[in-house]
C-alpha cells in the first residue's frame, strides 16, 4: 500500500468516525426544536456566516427544527454613524428615539434579518425572515430604567424611548413555518399595545422563544469560548446552583452575566438545556450538538 493509500484511508476513518459520533445525537434530537441566538463575529465574518448557515440547514435536513434569533446593533450603530446620528447607552442599552428606530427596524428588520434568510435559502435550507410585528408574535413593553447612581434621586426614571422586553410571545406563526419545512429567522423587535415598535435584547427573545416552543435547546453564539473560571478555563457544564456560586464570588461578571440569566430562566421555564458557545468556530453549532465533547460550556436543569 502507497503512501497515498494511506492517507486516504485515514481520512475516510475520520470521516466514518466522525459520522457514527453524531449518528446517536441525530436520532435524539430528530423532531425537536433548537432556538439559536446568532450574533457576534458569527455575524460579520464571512467564513463564518457560510459555516452557520450551513450548520442550521444541515440541522434541518437531518429532522431538527432549528428557530433562528439575531441581533445586529453593530450594524444598527454603523449605519447610524453614516446617517450622522450618534448613539448613547444606559446599562448596555440604546437609547432610543422615534428616528433610531426607524433606523432600528430597517436594520434588524430588513438588511440583517433578509441577509440571514437569502444566506440560508443560498445552502439549500426554505428559510422564512419574521419581526415580532408579524402575526403578533412578540408582544412588548417599555422598558423605564430606576437610575443605580445615588447622586440621582430614586424618584428619576430614565426614559430609553423605544426599548422594550417581552410581554408575552404567541408562537403560532413560527409553529407553522416549523411544521411547514421552513426555518423562521426572528428579528428582535416587539409591538406595545400602543401600536409602537420596540427594540428588545436578542438573548431575551431567544429565551422567551424557546420557552414557549418548549425547545429541546436554546443555543446562544458569542464572541468567548462559553463560561470560565478564575485561571481562564472553560467550564463545560453547570447547574443552577453552580451559576449562583459563581456569580456570588465574581466568577462569572460583566456581559456574561445577562447571557446566563437568560440562560437560566430558560431552564425554568422548561428548556431542556441552553449552551453558550463559541461563534468564532467555524460550525460550531454541529461541534456543540453532535460530538460527545462539545466546545462550550452547558447549563442543565
Amino acid at each position: 500500500m502507497d503512501k497515498q493509500q494511506t492517507l486516504s484511508q485515514s481520512y475516510a476513518g475520520r470521516i466514518a468516525h466522525v459520522l457514527i459520533e453524531a449518528l446517536p445525537y441525530i436520532r435524539r434530537f430528530k423532531g425537536k426544536t433548537m432556538v439559536i441566538k446568532y450574533g457576534g463575529n458569527a455575524m460579520v465574518d464571512e467564513d463564518l456566516k457560510h459555516s452557520f448557515a450551513r450548520d442550521v440547514v444541515l440541522l434541518k435536513l437531518v429532522g431538527i427544527n432549528p428557530v433562528v434569533v439575531h441581533g445586529g446593533g453593530p450594524q444598527i450603530g454603523l449605519l447610524l454613524e453614516r446617517l450622522g446620528k450618534s448613539s448613547h447607552f444606559v446599562d448596555g442599552m440604546r437609547v432610543t428615539d422615534s428616528e433610531t428606530m426607524d433606523v432600528v427596524e430597517m436594520v434588524l428588520g430588513g438588511l440583517v434579518n433578509k441577509d440571514i434568510v437569502n444566506l440560508l435559502n443560498q445552502h439549500g435550507g426554505h428559510a422564512v425572515g419574521l419581526t415580532g410585528k408579524d402575526g403578533m408574535l412578540i408582544r412588548a413593553r417599555k422598558i423605564l430604567l430606576k437610575p443605580t447612581n445615588p447622586e440621582v434621586a430614586a424618584s428619576e426614571i430614565i426614559d430609553l424611548g423605544h426599548v422594550g422586553e417581552v410581554e408575552s410571545i404567541d408562537p403560532s406563526v413560527v409553529d407553522m413555518l416549523v411544521h411547514g419545512d421552513f426555518i423562521p429567522v426572528i428579528a428582535p423587535i416587539g409591538v406595545g399595545e400602543d401600536g409602537c415598535s420596540y427594540n428588545i435584547n436578542a438573548d431575551l427573545v431567544a429565551g422567551k422563544v424557546a420557552q414557549v416552543l418548549g425547545a429541546e435547546k436554546l443555543i446562544l453564539l458569542t464572541n468567548t469560548k462559553g463560561v470560565m473560571d478564575q485561571k481562564g478555563n472553560l467550564l463545560t457544564g453547570l447547574s443552577p446552583g453552580e451559576v449562583d456560586a459563581l456569580i456570588a464570588d465574581g466568577t462569572i461578571a460583566g456581559g456574561m452575566i445577562p447571557k446566563i440569566r437568560c440562560a437560566m430562566d430558560a431552564l425554568a421555564g422548561g428548556v431542556r438545556s441552553a449552551h453558550i458557545i463559541d461563534g468564532r468556530i467555524e460550525h460550531a453549532v454541529l461541534l456543540e450538538l453532535f460530538t460527545d465533547s462539545g466546545i462550550g460550556t452547558l447549563l442543565g436543569r
